[in-house]
């Protein structure tokens, strides 16, 4: 049976992309021909508004699957992406970890969740709150794999040493089989040394795993939340959606030669 392949998109620093990259290269792997679930799973819901949806208008959504009000398949809704679904977020998923701390085997209560739509989908991207919660916990027992953004500015590479002490950690105990898929570069400015200087520096401490594609600062990727659409649909010609094109290349080789 074809299960899909789940991917957490995790930094627990905040403002470095992670939605903007979790929306679009769904999306762009959906334009593929992948069929692809975004779970939004950070209490802000930005994944949910930007691709459209009105999280306060939803019948169900990924809190009610986690406390075991919902399952998975009935919250799941279309986008307006051809083969892009979502499991969306809500306001009441910031009191979700409390509620969670006292379920038994709480750190898998997303992993169980998950289990009745991976036989649906060829990608599950699930966007993590900027934290190390429970919630975070949760979506990196529940996947095959993590992708770190890291915005190219000073102190980019402050809180990775956390970040992959915690992967570590959920690999030890929870879940042996997570790894990291890759690095992505975002925010890129050309016209700073900075940037370079960043880069580099990633490149050092992540060899091989940081990925050729580097997402630029856009101001057509920074837009186009607003308007509740993927670059791809708002943009399809601006850098920004040239660059999550060829990020999703990039991971559709990752993930089938197995890197």
């Amino acid at each position: 049976m074809h299960l899909a392949k789940i991917i957490s998109v995790a930094n627990q620093k905040g403002g470095v992309g992670k939605t903007t990259t979790t929306v679009n290269l769904a999306a762009c792997l959906a334009k593929q021909g992948q069929r692809v679930l975004i779970v939004d799973i950070d209490p802000q819901g930005n994944a949910t508004s930007g691709l459209g949806v009105d999280k306060h208008q939803q019948r169900a959504s990924i809190y009610e699957v986690l406390v075991g009000e919902a399952d998975s398949p009935d919250a799941v809704i279309h986008t307006q992406v051809q083969n892009l679904d979502l499991l969306p977020s809500s306001i009441a998923l910031a009191g979700a970890e409390v509620e969670m701390v006292s379920m038994m085997a709480r750190e898998y209560v997303l992993q169980r969740a998950l289990s009745g739509l991976s036989d649906r989908f060829d990608f599950i991207l699930m966007d993590c709150p900027p934290s190390l919660g429970l919630l975070t916990v949760n979506a990196l027992a529940a996947s095959d794999c993590v992708l770190v953004p890291i915005q190219c500015e000073f102190y980019a590479l402050e809180g990775l040493t956390q970040l992959m002490n915690s992967v570590h950690l959920v690999r030890k105990h929870l879940n042996p089989h997570l790894e990291l898929l890759g690095v992505v570069l975002t925010m890129f400015d050309t016209r700073t040394n900075l940037s370079s200087q960043v880069s580099e520096e990633v490149r050092r401490f992540f060899a091989e795993k940081v990925f050729e594609t580097v997402i630029p600062r856009n101001i057509r990727l920074a837009e186009a939340p607003s308007y509740g659409q993927p670059i791809l649909q708002y943009d399809a010609r601006c850098p920004g959606a040239e660059a999550y094109l060829a990020l999703s290349d990039e991971v559709l080789a990752r993930v089938k030669g197995g890197k």
